[in-house]
């Protein structure tokens, strides 16, 4: 690979090495240097490296007795908890691929993805299992439904507790999973048509985890704050570079103020990883000078653009530094990072320099072909050994997006002479709702299935804490002049993830649209910022 040029020294982030393992072997390694260290925390369990590493092997096992074989895919329905990590690993160690799923998915987007990946089985939590069995008659690939949570399951699912509990906790046969074999397959919502799978190899994650490691600065007497959901590539590269380190993850299913405030001081958590909308939050809560921060290194942010003033605010209010990351899906995630050594090399409105082993270049939007001088606005470009393989049975997109080894973001912004990458919009229209990816055209694909609905165009406009919303724009057929607003919303909310609901509705006479029929977003952007 070659070295971004940069004039400071103090920025340069030499070649690494990386060694030639699958994914799963990643546990291992962290298990063996330090096997009576804590790996997890979770409510009050807590788990040792040995102990993860034994119920990963238990799993396994019973995943290889279910028929689970190599490049089978295995979905995974459920919030943060220990049995999360352990099946992410298992997975890997049979050599079949995780497909992460939002847990608020309604059933729609469930059967999607169970049928897109062609899952062999799911883990999924014991309250979510009724959603599956809706879906499941439709779904005739899954074989297996494995359930996590208190409770006996309901249906036909297994429990996970029962399926662990007789198997032995040496490793099972090797599956021979190769290094450029899948071992994820997150979805990453595109612009147009629904979710596409992202290809990602045993290679990429532990590639990537190993750059994240090393740009951060992870140390194994480091203790991550993790309620960033695991389901997201955010949560799989903070779950994998601290289980490569050694170090200690204290799980939350879910951001609360008051409970993540006490966990970070009962185990004087050193990281704490967030997204803009929780920095907000803590930013503006008057109970946050309550509690002991000083254990905390600094903050890391990710997943959307952070404001400066809001990283000056929260560092001001609790002596904890603010970094900002970038990354996407298609890059495992990350590749860059600001400079964690010294504080003053932060540079706040900037994504960051590349992590080790990336190249980035900025070439114009109009063809993409000319690479353009620092300073001046393209399109952000990035090579490195964490990029995607490419997506899902999606062969045109994935030529769209990859082109002689470079991947095109579709995010545009510029770099400085230094090498520090800045984001300043996307090319895409994807819209970020608190550091999740929502598709209009997802939404747009559902509303028009209403029968009062001719057409529909969906922007994301700017919300005080979410980052955006979604807002429809939305052209009634005739004799239907009386559906509201309220109408359209509640009908995406039974069918759509929750946060992918309008925040507000407007009804057009028609949708702006080109003469091929592409919706003109830019359009109704420029109107929406008008008013």
């Amino acid at each position: 690979m070659g070295t971004p040029q940069m004039s400071r020294p103090d920025l340069f982030r030499p070649a690494l090495h990386y060694p030639e393992m699958p994914y799963d072997r990643m546990l291992t390694e962290g298990a063996g240097r330090a096997p009576d260290e804590v790996a997890l925390v979770f409510r009050d369990v807590s788990l040792t490296y040995r102990e993860l590493e034994a119920l990963t092997n238990r799993l396994a096992r019973a995943l290889a007795r279910l028929g689970v074989r190599r490049g089978d895919r295995v979905c995974l329905l459920t919030t943060n908890c220990p049995e999360y990590v352990i099946a992410f690993y298992a997975i890997a160690r049979v050599g079949a691929v995780a497909s992460p799923m939002n847990p608020s998915y309604r059933e729609r987007e469930i059967e999607y993805q169970l049928n897109d990946t062609e899952a062999a089985a799911v883990v999924v939590h014991t309250a979510l299992v009724p959603l599956v069995e809706t879906v499941r008659a439709r779904t005739p690939r899954l074989r297996h439904v494995i359930a996590v949570g208190d409770g006996p399951p309901p249906g036909g699912a297994r429990a996970f507790a029962d399926l662990v509990a007789d198997e032995p906790a040496t490793p099972p046969p090797a599956a021979g999973a190769g290094l450029d074999d899948l071992v994820a397959l997150p979805y990453s919502s595109g612009t147009t048509g629904l979710p596409k799978g992202v290809m990602l190899t045993h290679r990429n994650l532990v590639t990537n985890n190993i750059q994240f490691v090393a740009a951060l600065r992870l140390r194994p007497v480091d203790r991550l704050m993790l309620f960033l959901p695991l389901y997201h590539i955010y949560g799989v590269m903070l779950m994998g570079g601290a289980v490569y380190r050694g170090a200690t993850s204290v799980l939350m299913e879910r951001f609360e103020p008051v409970e993540c405030m006490r966990l970070v001081e009962r185990h004087r958590v050193t990281l704490f990883f967030a997204v803009p909308p929780v920095l907000l939050m803590l930013s503006n809560w008057p109970e946050l000078g309550k509690y002991d921060l000083s254990s905390l290194r600094f903050t890391m942010v990710g997943a959307a653009p952070t404001p400066p003033e809001l990283a000056r605010r929260f560092r001001e209010l609790t002596g904890v530094p603010v970094i900002q990351g970038y990354g996407m899906t298609e890059a495992s995630p990350v590749t860059h990072l600001n400079p964690v050594h010294d504080e003053s090399l932060i540079v706040l409105d900037s994504a960051g320099v590349p992590v080790h082993d990336t190249e980035q270049r900025v070439v114009d939007v109009e063809t993409g072909e000319r690479v353009l001088a620092p300073g001046e606005v393209g399109e952000i470009c990035i090579r490195g050994p964490q990029i995607m393989q490419g997506y899902w049975k999606a062969p045109e997109a994935t030529a769209a997006a990859i082109r002689d080894g470079w991947y095109y973001s579709g995010d545009i912004g510029y770099v400085d002479e230094h090498g520090y990458a800045f984001i300043q919009d996307r090319k895409k229209e994807m819209i970020k709702y608190k550091g999740l990816g929502v598709a209009p055209a997802e939404i747009e694909a559902l509303l028009v299935e209403h029968p009062g609905i001719a057409d529909a165009a969906v922007i994301g406009v700017p919300h005080p804490e979410a980052g955006e919303v979604p807002k429809a724009f939305v052209v009634r057929k005739p004799g239907h002049e009386r559906l509201s607003a309220d109408e359209v919303v509640a009908f995406v909310k039974g069918r759509l993830a929750t946060y992918k609901a309008p925040g507000a509705v407007e009804f057009l006479d028609a949708v702006p649209k080109t003469p091929s029929g592409k919706i003109l977003r830019r359009v109704l952007k420029d109107r929406e910022a008008a008013r």
